[in-house]
């Protein structure tokens, strides 16, 4: 059983949608994840990649979500994130809305609750990501800005910095030019990595060695200049000690979220602002963060939070209280949160 399948389905996601399809062996009938009939047995279940497949494996489709057809919604966000991806620059929201023949509040809504993002945000992550792909790729940052759609070096500086983590110039070279400090100690959960930049705490991992996660860091950052510097992460690390003792200390903690996306910022805060000895389901974030049906892409922020701890993902569970989708493994999550509830 594909779990982040099946929750999509039980939570009826329709940002599921698209992505791919379920049978029901008991009735030979195939839905779209947002389906409102009745759940199925997980044990009946089946999952597909496109309608195609589930019918040339002897399914029908439903006649309640006509999965092989395409929802006005999905017509809608499809047209929008095409007109974003083929423009030269940022679209204002008067004008895709002409294009969808719908008015700007009513696109606004229906965006946001579909893709977790305003046309606005999708907008700045296509460009961000489009920018990135180019300097991987060898090309210099002014050919690179005008790809992506920035209309000026200006732009490209004050909205991708900021997504980059560092300046577009540095990002191109594999984070050269980029200092980041860092240490490696033992605790009750195992080896945890530290390690900042001069802006805040970037990383912080739990690992079953210190040369393990020294090597991700450097798969990270493969041409930053990473320093062993113990004096220099010293708070941090005092910080986590204190934490794993018992004290809520991390809230205030200068962070540097490199490379986060705006959907990513607005989940980890809504994480920042869980209580110490607190959880809340995904469902509930997503609510909280006002993207309701966005479910699955809160897990998803969740399992890129580079940060353990100052961002407490592993204070947010299933619908049932499940403990799942921990990135440093759900044993470390257990004893977290029952060293939090005891407290």
């Amino acid at each position: 059983m594909d779990d982040a399948r099946w929750r999509a389905v039980v939570e009826r996601d329709r940002t599921a949608d698209g992505q791919f399809f379920y049978g029901v062996t008991s009735t030979g009938i195939y839905c779209r994840p947002s389906c409102p009939s009745r759940r199925p047995r997980p044990a009946n279940v089946r999952f597909f990649e496109s309608a195609h497949d589930a019918e040339a494996a002897g399914f029908r489709p439903c006649q309640r979500c006509a999965p092989k057809e395409q929802s006005t919604e999905q017509r809608v966000v499809a047209a929008v994130v095409r007109a974003i991806a083929e423009a030269e620059g940022p679209l204002s929201l008067q004008t895709l809305g002409e294009l969808v023949g719908m008015s700007p509040y009513h696109l606004q809504r229906l965006f946001k609750r579909a893709t977790g993002l305003s046309p606005a945000a999708y907008g700045r992550g296509m460009r961000a990501e489009r920018l990135k792909a180019g300097l991987r790729e060898g090309a210099t940052v002014v050919h690179a800005s005008y790809e992506a759609g920035y209309g000026s070096s200006r732009a490209v500086y004050e909205e991708a910095a900021g997504r980059l983590g560092m300046s577009p110039g540095a990002y191109r070279r594999g984070g050269a030019g980029a200092q980041i400090r860092h240490a490696c100690v033992e605790s009750r959960l195992g080896w945890i990595l530290v390690a900042a930049t001069e802006r805040g705490l970037c990383a912080l991992w739990f690992g079953d060695s210190a040369a393990a996660l020294l090597e991700q860091l450097a798969a990270e950052f493969p041409r930053a200049e990473r320093v062993e510097s113990p004096e220099a992460v010293a708070p941090f690390v005092a910080a986590v000690q204190a934490y794993l003792e018992g004290e809520s200390v991390l809230a205030g903690v200068p962070l540097d979220l490199l490379q986060a996306t705006p959907f990513q910022q607005r989940v980890w805060e809504a994480l920042r602002s869980i209580p110490y000895g607190e959880v809340r389901s995904y469902q509930e974030v997503a609510t909280e963060i006002g993207s309701p049906t966005a479910v699955r892409a809160v897990a998803r922020a969740c399992a890129s939070n580079r940060v353990a701890l100052a961002i407490p993902c592993h204070r947010v569970v299933r619908s049932g209280g499940e403990l799942a989708g921990y990135r440093w493994g759900v044993e470390r999550k257990r004893v977290l949160l029952e060293s939090e509830a005891g407290r």
